[in-house]
């Protein structure tokens, strides 16, 4: 059986977009050039459980490379 590498920039790509859809409830990353759909606002301690969750993420992947 073959195994497929990952790309790692895609990878790491789609967990960002998973930690910001489960913690800020987004639809996307991605630059949709209106204020209305491009800014939030977000509490502080949302934001740091995120950067925590990231954090511990590239902990983790380090630790088995």
């Amino acid at each position: 059986m073959t195994r497929r590498k990952t790309d790692p920039a895609a990878a790491r790509d789609a967990l960002i977009l998973e930690i910001a859809q489960r913690r800020f409830f987004l639809e996307t990353l991605e630059t949709r050039n209106s204020d209305r759909l491009d800014f939030y606002d977000v509490a502080v301690r949302a934001i740091r459980d995120a950067l925590a969750e990231a954090y511990e993420a590239g902990r983790r992947a380090a630790a088995q490379s």
